[in-house]
Formats: structure tokens, C-alpha cells, sequence
């Protein structure tokens, strides 16, 4: 299996899973919670095909890489991600975080700055900030309400997993169940059982708790926003539609319609969106 090794002096060390195909201009792929790098199936194929050096790996904790006991937090997760763009030689690279994933992408520009980036993309993301302050009441959660979701977790990670997934999708919109099939739900699941059940729950406090408003006034490249207006997991008004308070550079699409998993419901928009920012 192709690894890397974790260097965070921190964090239990540990082996980052990853997979790279084709060749030209390295493009990075983060995922969402509680998935692994092959939630990106559909765009690793238009990534690939249209001359991209397409990179996903797996989070600590998730899919194939290693499941240590602690380390679940943005700065591990992007000194995580400053290994792998190191142990990989990666230059003039394009980061691409979905949902938590786009913590990662804004954490590491807070930490690492942008030498080696060419450009980012926040995709259903959770920056700049959800957990509802007293400076932020524009975000998204309390803390009972993150406290909840941990609990849920913790109390049932197949019950509470298997609904979030319809609501990740917007299972009962349009004709979402009868294009996908029950069977992309299984192959989901598939993804999620792979993850630590500490993984999962310590990820909900990270990506419900951390602000990113610092770091997102750090990511200075070309920066691409997608997100969809009918998202139930992570909704537009708490999150990418407040991304260009804290990065006038972004550049925001809403895609109507959309849910949250929207690279799986509108491959083919999301791909073309994502293909003519890449092409720039």
C-alpha cells in the first residue's frame, strides 16, 4: 500500500494511505467526514482524464490510514497534509477540501502559508466558522448541539450514519434515490465503517469547534467556493456564503439544488466548475 509517514512532534505518528493516477499539474483531494479518499471517485476519473496529476488520501483515523488514539485536530490534520505534499515532491499544487475537508485546506494556509500551493478549493466546506459565538453568531452550532452529535455517535454510529447519509444527499429530493440506487448508499456505508469510531467522534468536536477565519486570510491563491443551496449537513448561509468576508479573493458558486454531497449528485456540473478553475 503507498504511505507516508506522519512527522507531527506532537501527535502519534502514523501512515497516511494515498493513491496517485495520471501526470501533469498536482491536484490534492481532502474528504469529508467520517469518509476517505474514495468518496472522490467521480472527479479522480475527470481530474485524471483531462491531464491532472490527482492525488486523494485518507485522513488519520479514516479508510486505509493508520487509527491512532489521539491527534484529531486541524493543526495535526494539516501538518498531516504538509507531509504528504513534502514526502511527494508536490509543487504548484492545487488543494481541494469537501466539508471538513476544507479545514485542512484553510488550516494549512494558516500554518504553512502558500509556497507550494497554485490554487484551493473549498467545497461544501465547514470554514470559516461554525460553532455560534458571541463574535460569531452567524455560525451553525451550538455547543450542546456538537455535544449531541458526538453523543449520537458514540451511542449508535450505524443508526446515526445511515441517516446522516440520506441527509448528505438529500435522499428524498428529486430523483436522487432512483439515480444513485440503494447501492451507493452500501458503498458509503462501506467508507464510514472503515473510519475509527474515536476518529469519528473527535472529528465532530474538530471541524464543529475550530475557526478558520485567521487562516482563511492566509490563503492567498486563486481561491474556488462551491457549495450547494440545499444543503441540510453544513447549509450555505453559515458557511460558503461567509467565506468572502474573510478571503475577498474567493471566488463563491452556489450550485441550486444541491446537497451537500454534491460531487456525487452533480458530478458533471461540479466537475466542469472544478475543471475551469483548474484550466486558469
Amino acid at each position: 500500500m503507498p504511505t507516508i509517514q506522519t512527522k507531527h512532534a506532537h501527535a502519534p505518528q502514523t501512515e497516511l494511505y494515498y493513491e496517485t493516477y495520471g501526470e501533469g499539474r498536482p491536484v490534492v483531494l481532502i474528504h469529508g467526514w467520517p469518509l476517505s479518499g474514495r468518496m472522490w471517485e467521480p472527479q479522480i476519473d475527470a481530474l485524471r482524464h483531462a491531464g491532472y496529476q490527482v492525488t486523494a488520501y485518507d485522513r488519520r483515523g479514516f479508510g486505509q490510514s493508520g487509527k491512532t488514539n489521539g491527534g484529531y485536530t486541524y493543526d495535526v490534520f494539516a501538518a498531516d497534509l504538509h507531509d504528504l505534499i513534502e514526502a511527494l515532491g508536490l509543487n504548484d499544487v492545487t488543494l481541494v477540501g469537501f466539508s471538513m475537508g476544507g479545514g485542512e485546506v484553510s488550516r494549512y494556509a494558516g500554518l504553512y502559508g502558500t509556497q507550494y500551493l497554485h490554487s484551493a478549493a473549498l467545497i461544501s466546506s465547514v470554514a470559516p466558522y461554525l460553532l455560534k459565538t458571541d463574535d460569531n453568531p452567524g455560525g451553525g452550532l451550538t455547543e450542546a448541539d456538537v455535544e449531541g452529535m458526538v453523543q449520537q455517535v458514540a451511542d449508535n454510529r450505524p443508526q446515526y450514519l445511515a441517516a446522516f447519509t440520506k441527509n448528505f444527499l438529500n435522499w428524498d429530493q428529486g430523483d436522487t434515490a432512483q439515480m444513485l440506487g440503494d447501492e451507493f448508499l452500501a458503498f458509503t456505508a462501506s467508507l464510514y465503517f472503515q473510519a475509527s469510531p474515536v476518529a469519528t467522534q473527535a472529528c465532530v468536536q474538530a471541524f464543529g469547534t475550530t475557526d478558520f477565519r485567521a487562516d482563511l486570510a492566509r490563503l492567498t491563491v486563486p481561491l474556488l467556493v462551491v457549495h450547494g443551496d440545499s444543503d441540510r449537513i453544513v447549509p450555505l448561509e453559515v458557511s460558503g456564503q461567509r467565506v468572502p468576508q474573510y478571503q475577498a479573493g474567493a471566488e463563491l458558486h452556489v450550485m441550486k439544488g444541491a446537497p451537500h454531497g454534491l460531487n456525487a449528485t452533480h458530478p458533471e456540473a461540479f466537475n466542469a466548475l472544478l475543471l475551469d478553475f483548474l484550466a486558469r
